[in-house]
């Protein structure tokens, strides 16, 4: 009677692993990546010691890819300068198919936004140092990215967005 209890048991714990949320990295991987020293050799001859400003420009996408499988893009472009000149720029398009079963849809979005960017923003970063060194500069160490920050920010601006959408209506109305 023991072992009857035992196996009507698994079967109840093994529907609940089937239904419980999952998320897994599948593959990640370079879709481009060009790093531009547009003013060599002049860009390595004028270092007058000046520290160059560093602008970073992020972006992000997700889009379905296949049967519970999602492709997330992260691009970033580095551009440095001196007061002078252009040093370099850095592009890259760092992509990541995710695995995901069991989400509510409307839990999607955080989880393709915030959750699967940060796991990407560390191998992004080591690829935009070594394309920055291998250029012959400094190894260039971006400061971490708060995802969710820049999410928040988003949804902040398509709300105002919409509220002005909105009043226009109204108005016109």
């Amino acid at each position: 009677m023991a072992e009857n209890e035992t196996d009507s048991v698994a079967p109840e714990a093994g529907a609940d692993e089937a239904s419980a949320p999952q998320v897994a990295m599948i593959a990640q991987y370079v879709r481009d990546l060009s790093f531009e020293n547009p003013n060599a050799p002049a860009s390595f001859q004028n270092q007058d010691g000046a520290a160059p400003s560093v602008d970073v420009n992020v972006n992000l996408g997700a889009r379905k890819a296949g049967d519970d499988v999602y492709e997330v893009e992260l691009s970033l472009t580095v551009t440095s300068k001196t007061e002078e000149q252009v040093a370099f720029v850095v592009e890259l398009k760092y992509a990541s198919l995710f695995g995901i079963r069991n989400i509510p849809e409307d839990q999607m979005s955080p989880i393709l936004l915030i959750q699967a960017p940060t796991m990407m923003f560390p191998f992004a970063r080591r690829i935009v140092a070594d394309a920055v060194r291998d250029g012959g500069f400094a190894p260039l160490m971006l400061d971490p990215i708060s995802f969710e920050a820049l999410y928040r920010q988003q949804a902040e601006q398509q709300a105002a967005a919409s509220e002005s959408e909105v009043d226009n209506d109204t108005i016109v109305n």
